[in-house]
């Protein structure tokens, strides 16, 4: 699906702070060999945001993640800011939900009780409740923060602030399937291979997705990228439009790891 709030009320608004989400770009070695896959999803064609598009797996911030990731904070003496935490839980929370991939969490957990649990988020939509009933922990060092997609500046029917996590599957040996409500397509790719299936039209992709395949498309390993994230301080890229050229382009900053920083204004897909 696709994120800073300070306020449950905050994560269910389309206010100028936008609506609070995040996802997981989930890494795992390819079966093959050669470049890392990463997993994506295809959105329903029903949904108000992005349908029909190609994205990572997440979603918008609820109130019991901001509810835990206050509590988590607390716990942990501040190590971690309130909203970052509660963004981190969206995403795991998100992911097990979308994918059933149980990732940033430990205990005793398999491939049953990994489907247990999402059927238990289903129902309750929250996060705690599946750690409770498990006896699992929540385990952040498992997701790195990678970047931040603001784009208030842009004409789109909901404008989500993002917060993009990595994490990593390794040999991936795992199942995968679609919630059958926001998705209609699971499927893994190296992140060339999605810019190569988009320019084929086999799928689409809105700006931000674009522009983050490009900068994944650099490592050849998971490692590599959590170096790089790990590198560069996490900053809000908000897209503007630049017509000193004499066509508009659709800009970011030059300064946050992305080798592609513009695109002609009339090809950008949107959300």
């Amino acid at each position: 699906m696709i994120t800073d709030s300070s306020s449950a009320s905050s994560s269910a608004s389309n206010g100028p702070e936008g609506i609070q989400a995040a996802t997981i770009i989930i890494f795992r070695d390819c079966p093959a060999g050669g470049a890392p896959e990463i997993l994506m999803t295809v959105r329903s064609r029903n949904m108000t945001f992005a349908g029909g598009m190609a994205v990572f797996p997440g979603g918008r911030v609820d109130p019991a993640d901001i509810e835990l990731g206050t509590a988590v904070s607390a716990e942990m003496n501040g190590a971690i800011a309130p909203d970052e935490a509660a963004h981190q839980i969206a995403a795991i929370r998100e992911t097990l939900e979308e994918t059933g991939l149980a990732l940033g969490l430990s205990g005793e957990i398999c491939a049953d009780s990994a489907a247990k649990a999402r059927a238990m988020i289903a129902q309750t939509g929250a996060l705690a409740s599946v750690l409770d009933a498990f006896g699992w922990s929540l385990d952040l060092a498992q997701i790195i923060p990678f970047a931040r997609w603001f784009p208030k500046n842009e004409n789109i029917t909901r404008v989500y602030d993002t917060r993009f996590y990595l994490a990593n599957l390794g040999t991936g040996a795992v199942d995968v399937s679609i919630d059958h409500s926001e998705n209609t397509r699971l499927f893994w790719t190296s992140a060339q291979g999605a810019l190569d299936a988009a320019d084929s039209g086999e799928i689409k992709l809105i700006f931000p997705t674009r522009r983050n395949l490009e900068r994944l498309a650099l490592f050849a390993s998971f490692e590599e990228a959590r170096a790089q994230a790990e590198a560069i301080p996490v900053k809000t890229i908000v897209p503007k439009v630049d017509s000193s050229s004499g066509q508009p382009m659709l800009t970011i900053m030059q300064d946050a790891g992305y080798p592609i920083t513009a695109e002609l204004l009339e090809t950008v897909a949107r959300g």
